[in-house]
């Protein structure tokens, strides 16, 4: 779903996407699936210390009121500065949010990793965890624990290096970059692993259908796209470094004789895959990092891509943010 602003535009939300479908045939099950809910119980834990910390009743400007008075310290900021229903601005930025000056000027790199795990209101929230729970549940179980919880890190922290490239004034949270990188890393699989899947095509179409409607909803205003573009193509890359599975042939004549057996373990196109993708994944952090810590603007380098975050229409205008 759409972010919106968080105290009159101080803030950018990172929107989770509609319900996601889960390409390829149907395969037995290799692992049980307990990161990703871990990952889940840790962003619904998060959201409740934000609420905790922010205590709303305590901070509330005069003339105004919380929202849902009878939690007491966990009630939301009034629906004109927060519509997400969840914490101020200020108050993000205290438990981490990403924003560019205290990552550049003042060396807390360290937010590129906790604002994955923050959200901007309990909206927000259930939108991202329910669909970690369709994508990251099943990739788990198919691929295990640690490849899939090295794509969700990895891409969440791909995503904020792009996200802090070009959003350099607000505050920007949220677990869809490492979300967007899930959905990377499904539709690399199915190419890489593309002779073991039946119905190929009409599983790529529906991915692909997919990520164009999320990505689209990308650039209403106030929701970081950067954020969604950045885990998403961390995540693609991702998966085809971790993600190629053996060839049919070479699975079913392991265990013959050595002159039987299918020599090579992986066919030629995912050896090639596999190699321009790690070039490419690690040249795109470093040239990021780089950039980042250099105090560099992203806009700088490509002025329209601010239409990746925002189109402006008769409806609505965008702050250049």
């Amino acid at each position: 779903m759409a972010g919106e602003d968080i105290e009159n535009g101080a803030g950018k939300n990172r929107g989770g996407g509609a319900n996601y479908a889960i390409h390829a045939e149907e395969r037995d099950a290799q692992w049980i699936s307990w990161l990703i809910p871990v990952f889940i119980v840790a962003n619904i834990a998060v959201f409740v210390m934000e609420m905790y910390v922010n205590n709303c009743p305590k901070h509330i400007g005069p003339g105004n009121k919380c929202v849902a008075r009878f939690l007491g310290r966990f009630s939301f900021q009034p629906l004109s500065e927060n519509p997400l229903l969840g914490p101020s601005a200020s108050t993000l930025e205290k438990m981490g949010g990403l924003q560019w000056t205290k990552i550049v000027h003042q060396h807390q790199g360290w937010r590129l990793i906790s604002s994955i795990w923050l959200h901007a209101g309990i909206i927000h929230l259930v939108s991202n965890v329910l669909c970690i729970a369709l994508v990251g549940i099943r990739l788990e179980q198919q691929c295990g624990f640690v490849r899939i919880g090295a794509i969700y890190l990895l891409s969440g922290f791909g995503g904020s290096i792009l996200s802090s490239l070009f959003i350099q004034r607000s505050i920007s949270v949220g677990a869809s970059g490492a979300l967007f990188g899930l959905l990377g890393a499904m539709l690399s699989e199915l190419i890489t692993n593309w002779n073991i899947y039946t119905h190929k095509v009409a599983a790529l179409l529906t991915i692909l259908v997919i990520v164009i409607i999320n990505l689209a909803v990308g650039i209403l205003p106030h929701v970081d796209n950067f954020a969604h573009i950045g885990g998403f193509l961390t995540g693609f890359l991702l998966g085809f470094v971790l993600l190629p599975r053996p060839q049919l042939g070479w699975v079913e004549r392991r265990n013959l004789p050595a002159d039987v057996r299918v020599k090579s373990k992986y066919k030629a196109y995912q050896y090639v895959l596999w190699l321009v993708s790690l070039v490419l994944l690690i040249a795109g952090l470093t040239v990021g990092l780089v950039m980042l810590f250099r105090g560099k603007n992203g806009y700088e380098h490509c002025h329209w891509c601010r239409y990746l975050t925002c189109v402006p229409t008769s409806k609505w205008k965008c702050d250049g943010e």
